[in-house]
Order: C-alpha cells, then sequence, then structure tokens
C-alpha cells in the first residue's frame, strides 16, 4: 500500500510542479545544448526527490533499511538543494563542484569508506586510492546522469531499470521506493513531455546510482562489477564522448549535443524511439549479467555491446 501511496505522491507532486512552473516561467528555453524543440517547464525532479526521501524515511523507521545505506543516501539531500538552486539560479561550476564533493564524502563516510577495487588482474585495497578512486566515481556519475539526462523519459527510464534490475538481484525495498517514486515523475515525462526532470532529480539519481555501487561493491567485488555493467549504457556513452571531445581539441566546457542519443535524434529519430531503443538496450545487459557467471567474460561482452552499438550510431549521424 505505501507503494502506491509513494507514486501518487510522485504523480501529483509532478503535476503540480508543472502547473506552477508554467504560470512563474519556469521554463526549460531550447538552446545549443538542447534536444528539444518546445520550451517546456523543468523541476519535476522535486517529485522525485521528496517522493524519494519521504520513503526512504519510511523505511528507516520500519527498520527495512541498513543504517548506513540510509545516512549515506541521505546525504544526498545537499545535492538535491543545490541543484534545485541551480535549476533557478544557475549558480557556478565551482559551487556546484564544492557541493558534489562534500556530498561524495559524507556518501563515503556513511558507508565506511570503499574496501577493495578488484581490477580483475590486480586488486587494490590501499584505503587512499581506493577512497579516492570512489570519491571521483561519485563526483563523476553525479554530472553524467545529469549530461545523459536530454530527451524525453531517458533519464527517468533508465532510473527505473536500475532500481528494477538492482531490486531483482539485490532485493531491498529502497529499490522499490525508488521505482514508484520515478514512475510517478515519469508519466509526465515519458512520451511528448510535459515537464522536464532537472538538475534537481538527475544528480541525486546520479548520486543513488553512485551509492549503491559503492554499498554493494563492499560485499563483494563482482557486485561492483554488476552494477557497472547494469549503468554502463549511460557511463559508456558519457565518457567515451568526453574522450573524443578532448581528442578534438574542444573546450570541454562548451555546451554540444554530441552523445549517441543526442546523435540519434539528430538522425530523425524520435525521443520515443531513443528511449526505446535504451529500454532494449538494458534489458540486453542484465541479460548479460544474470546469465553470464563469469563477471569479467560479462563486462567484456558488454563492451563489445556498446561498442557494436556506437559504431551503429557513428553511421547513422557522425561524431565531429
Amino acid at each position: 500500500m505505501i507503494y502506491i501511496g509513494l507514486f501518487l505522491l510522485s504523480f501529483a507532486l509532478a503535476y503540480i510542479i508543472k502547473e506552477v512552473a508554467i504560470k512563474k516561467s519556469l521554463i526549460a528555453h531550447v538552446n545549443e545544448r538542447s534536444s528539444h524543440t518546445v520550451p517546456t517547464p523543468h523541476g519535476g525532479g522535486i517529485a522525485i526527490v521528496v517522493t524519494w526521501f519521504f520513503g526512504l524515511l519510511y523505511l528507516y523507521l520500519t527498520s527495512a533499511v541498513e543504517q548506513n545505506l540510509f545516512f549515506a543516501l541521505l546525504s544526498g539531500v545537499l545535492i538535491s538543494i543545490v541543484s534545485f538552486l541551480d535549476d533557478i539560479y544557475e549558480l557556478s561550476p565551482k559551487i556546484r563542484l564544492v557541493a558534489q564533493l562534500l556530498t561524495a564524502i559524507f556518501g563515503l563516510y556513511f558507508l565506511g569508506g570503499f574496501k577493495e577495487l578488484d581490477l580483475f588482474i590486480i586488486s587494490i585495497d590501499f584505503p587512499i586510492l581506493t577512497n579516492l578512486f570512489a570519491l571521483i566515481l561519485i563526483v563523476w556519475y553525479i554530472n553524467l546522469y545529469n549530461f545523459l539526462d536530454g530527451i524525453n523519459g531517458y533519464a527517468g527510464s533508465e532510473a527505473v531499470f536500475l532500481a528494477i534490475a538492482g531490486y531483482f538481484l539485490f532485493g531491498g525495498e529502497y529499490f522499490l521506493v525508488l521505482t514508484v517514486a520515478v514512475l510517478g515523475f515519469l508519466y509526465w515525462n515519458y512520451n511528448q513531455a510535459k515537464i522536464f526532470m532537472g538538475d534537481v532529480g538527475s544528480t541525486l539519481l546520479g548520486y543513488n546510482v553512485a551509492i549503491f555501487t559503492l554499498y554493494f561493491g563492499n560485499q563483494s567485488s563482482q557486485n561492483f562489477w554488476i552494477w557497472v555493467i547494469l549503468f554502463s549504457l549511460f557511463w559508456f556513452d558519457a565518457t567515451l564522448t568526453l574522450i573524443r571531445r578532448k581528442r578534438n581539441g574542444e573546450k570541454l566546457s562548451q555546451a554540444h549535443k554530441k552523445h549517441a542519443y543526442q546523435r540519434l535524434t539528430q538522425a530523425d529519430w524520435s525521443h520515443y524511439k531513443v528511449t526505446n531503443f535504451s529500454i532494449l538496450l538494458n534489458i540486453l545487459l542484465f541479460c548479460i549479467v544474470y546469465f553470464v557467471p563469469n563477471i569479467f567474460v560479462a563486462f567484456f561482452i558488454s563492451m563489445i555491446l556498446l561498442y557494436t552499438t556506437v559504431v551503429y550510431i557513428d553511421k547513422k549521424k557522425a561524431f565531429k
């Protein structure tokens, strides 16, 4: 029953925010980075944030979530608040980075740090190195999720996929809370979007993925790589695009539309088609994780799948 209530809360909040945003002219206007063509209200991620933390608190009070994970996830309040202010006032990159670093530090503290990084051929358990890696991972996940939130339903469907996959593989009612929190918003965003998520939603989702990756990674190295594979659609695109732009000598802070999903829309794919294509790829990634017992082989196969996908997209719309 609680999950129905949370879904309705997210659904209703997204609708209310949409109406308020229209009245207050809180609109995402079309610019050189936009993949949309019509000015649309933003800030719908507030519905996700409020529902998520309300549900998370409920789980904590009913002892349905481990204390260290609860406080690590709760640290996301900081990045949510700063991102909300950024949606309204456009904060400087330095302020955003400081907030991201502080959030990452708090999250790592409550997790007890990141214990070991298994790179298949070598295992690193030196705390300074593993925690530095974890800090970078959290900040990168926060930012790349924001980068990949650009078309209808794309970022929201990714979160729903990860939450459902996480619940299926690891259990945990927090995954169900995350699922319904995003689904309530996604109703208004999936096709012919009536409201956008905004930084307030995308940064929190990226942070949550990072925390889940490290939390379950502390339980076993295989779990870490399972989460890396499950999230690979996003981090592979964001990382490869960053590397290719660097090789082109581009200014990395400059706005662009070169991510794989953006180039598909430029090749006349609808947002709906691109999002559904991403869901198909995610299902394939889940099947790889589920049916391939050797995690190294699973990772290798997933990279081949994603690289092949990028080659296909390059043929549809060249990377320039």
